[in-house]
């Protein structure tokens, strides 16, 4: 009985695998071995590669194949010299070998040199029979030099020599993208769409193309031609969605986001948007069962915790609004979303200790927004911590210059504090800025307002009743 390719496969591996067991020598023909190298390399295993590598050149010394896979091995560890060298004994012995072209190219990838790699591409694309190969891999050269034209020319000619290479769809759709040509994007799928009509991933990304435009309606017939193409395609459920969602259709989005949960292993994505629907359509329970599934299915996704805690922020209840954003900082305390979250319900809740700490979280984290400098400097002006708050004005200034929002608070503290000089001299700051601004004196130091010589000041900028 004759035994299959994957059964003569299976049979040389595990030849194989059995005489490094044993410490037996079997003899193997040198296209057994290039399949063995073959498979441990495509599963990851290149400790075995190597070994198969080194047995397969010892019994077979003069293998060009053999040899470059030795090659892939060094490139892989980095070990390129070597590979270069072996590289260039080939080249003399195999001029016509489109593979010792690749790999050399492989190796001046790894070096940076992006052009001359594309220069020994070209050369193995004049002796391949697979275009299509080759010019992916030139293609993903452009992309290292950020050539996004010629990257999306020679993805092109990939899909001409292989217009199933689906991979090759997507980085010319990438290139689209970056290069902000939506509508050519549109125009290049339609033509590609008229030869492969029943491509899904084609569909899909016109629907996308058209969603970016917010072309909605041609969105959404572009994402129902992907799914009579492929009614298993989750993409073009979950796109189909969205886009019913930007129309208001809200109970059709969810049908389609509930196919999905049905297609495959339920996502955080799904529910979410699920319990977006149902808040809109004001079905809260249903709502907030969803954001529940959300968080437990993916408790790392901070959309989920903050959906939940800005529906209940929508509803005044805070208390549950803080239980919820509690758990979401429990899990990741470096999300600042969460912490500004956090700052504000602990102020609505008149806990400004707690509130403070949000907004200088928020702060060490990177919120450098304007509202946050001064959310923070209120509440510690209201603790008494006067010159905490200066000290992060003083901050914000290097950030938001010449703004008058921190010069008019710079200007109340510094009256609090007694420092005169420096107090009059931010409020003339502020009433340069904009003097309709003094309001922020009268409102947060109501004191120092009515000073005779704070309101002479404001008075010689601003006429006041």
């Amino acid at each position: 009985m004759q035994l299959s390719h994957n059964e003569e496969n299976n049979f040389s591996l595990t030849r194989f695998e059995s005489m490094l067991k044993t410490n037996d020598v079997l003899f193997f023909d040198s296209n057994e071995f290039e399949n063995i190298i073959h498979h441990y390399l495509e599963n990851g295993k290149i400790a075995l590669a190597k070994k198969a590598v080194k047995l397969g050149l010892a019994q077979h010394p003069t293998s060009t194949n053999l040899k470059l896979f030795k090659v892939e091995i060094l490139v892989f560890e980095d070990k390129l010299d070597l590979a270069d060298g072996l590289l260039n004994e080939l080249q003399d012995l195999e001029a016509s070998n489109e593979e010792v072209y690749i790999q050399k190219a492989q190796i001046l990838s790894k070096r940076d040199r992006h052009e001359a790699a594309i220069n020994a591409l070209e050369m193995a694309l004049e002796i391949t029979l697979d275009e299509a190969d080759v010019h992916s891999l030139i293609g993903m050269e452009y992309l290292f030099l950020e050539d996004f034209e010629n990257a999306k020319y020679s993805f092109m000619k990939c899909l001409e020599a292989d217009e199933e290479d689906y991979s090759a769809l997507y980085n010319v759709m990438y290139c689209f993208d970056f290069l902000d040509q939506k509508e050519e994007a549109i125009e290049y799928l339609n033509m590609y769409l008229n030869k492969n009509p029943y491509c899904e991933v084609a569909w899909h990304q016109v629907g996308k193309q058209y969603f970016d435009l917010k072309d909605y309606e041609k969105a959404l017939a572009a994402f129902d031609f992907a799914i009579i193409s492929d009614d298993y395609f989750i993409g073009a459920y979950l796109e189909k969605g969205k886009v019913l969602e930007k129309l208001g259709r809200y109970n059709e989005a969810i049908e389609n986001y509930r196919i999905t949960l049905e297609l495959d292993d339920p996502t955080s994505f799904a529910y979410l948007r699920i319990g977006k629907c149902f808040e809109k359509l004001g079905a809260d329970e249903l709502a907030l069962e969803n954001y529940k599934k959300t968080v437990h299915e993916d408790p790392l996704l901070d959309k989920g915790w903050i959906a939940i805690t800005d529906f209940y922020i929508k509803k005044r209840n805070y208390q549950k609004a803080l239980y919820y954003i509690n758990k979401a900082i429990n899990i990741d305390e470096e999300n600042v979303l969460y912490w500004k979250r956090y700052a504000k319900i602990n102020n609505r809740l008149n806990f400004y200790e707690e509130a403070e700490q949000g907004y200088k979280k928020s702060l060490e984290l990177g919120n450098y927004e304007l509202e946050t400098w001064i959310k923070r400097c209120d509440i510690l002006i209201d603790l008494g911590e006067f010159e905490t708050a200066i000290q992060n004005l003083m901050q914000a200034l290097e950030f938001y210059p010449e703004t008058a929002e921190i010069e008019y608070r710079l200007a109340g503290l510094f009256f609090c504090l007694n420092e005169g000089d420096k107090a009059y001299f931010h409020l003339k700051n502020g009433l340069r800025l904009d003097a309709e601004y003094y309001i922020i004196i009268e409102e947060l130091f109501p004191t120092i307002f009515r000073r005779k010589s704070v309101r002479e000041i404001i008075n010689s900028y601003v006429k006041t009743s």
